[in-house]
């Protein structure tokens, strides 16, 4: 072979090398990217949210089937996550659980799920008035006592705060967020769960019905989908099956199903 043979020869194998290098280059750069992509789609986030005492922790313990270390659940005092692997397909949900008490730490961690790290849906919690009572963090003493109509009024100011961040994080979205409405403590009120779950709902024409139908005002009705589903992390076969029910309607808006 001449010396031009050899030189294009030569010219051609360092081409093909270079080519290998760079889609070697390229599949280790965008590795992590899709391994990021696959983890958020098998295991989608979701913020969970309420006003202290709702039960929060616990309902994401059960969620994750996981036990809180005893204390833990006395004063929210940071964002947690927990995981639940729930089939062979290994897909789940990471759970981001928003502080109900310590203003400071709970507007830190609004800001993280809704705008720093966006979550795929959001779980919030109430108790129709039943929210167990807590003391503040740094406060001595027994917690302060409220009425019923007391506990509704504070579930309806935490759940404005929220609602707006929400509303803020949908309208920057191409992809609709859902939220879902968890009744919770149903054990506590069986024979007005009916009344508790349409006292939440949209359309009802009661207070938090009201803030309902202005989330979806503000952040357009196509972009947010909401459910009102009762539920409690106590234990029994008819409590259960609710929290099968929860699960089921997150599979299916998280597209697990």
């Amino acid at each position: 072979m001449n010396s031009i043979g050899k030189a294009v020869s030569g010219s051609g194998k360092a081409a093909i090398g270079t080519s290998i290098a760079g889609s070697a280059l390229t599949a280790v750069s965008t590795a992590p990217e899709k391994l990021s992509t696959l983890l958020h789609r098998r295991y989608p986030t979701v913020g969970v949210t309420g006003m202290t005492g709702v039960g929060k922790t616990r309902l994401v313990d059960r969620l994750a089937r996981r036990t809180t270390a005893e204390g833990v659940t006395e004063v929210g005092s940071a964002t947690m996550e927990r995981r639940t692997s729930k089939s062979a397909r290994l897909k789940g949900f990471r759970f981001r659980v928003v502080p109900g008490d310590n203003a400071a730490t709970r507007l830190t961690a609004l800001d993280e799920v809704f705008y720093e790290a966006p979550v795929d849906g959001v779980i919030h919690v109430v108790a129709y008035g039943h929210a167990t009572p807590r003391r503040s963090g740094g406060v001595s003493g027994a917690a302060p006592e409220r009425t019923v109509e007391e506990q509704l009024a504070a579930e309806l100011e935490d759940w404005t705060i929220t609602a707006h961040r929400i509303a803020a994080m949908a309208v920057r979205r191409e992809r609709p967020v859902w939220v879902v409405v968890a009744v919770t403590k149903a054990d506590l009120y069986p024979e007005r769960l009916a009344e508790a779950v349409r006292y939440y709902s949209p359309g009802s024409g009661s207070p938090f019905a009201a803030k309902l139908d202005e989330l979806r005002a503000l952040a357009g009705g196509a972009k947010i989908s909401i459910d009102v589903l009762p539920v409690s992390a106590e234990n029994s076969k008819e409590l259960d099956s609710l929290l099968a029910t929860l699960e089921a309607r997150m599979a299916q808006l998280s597209g697990h199903v």
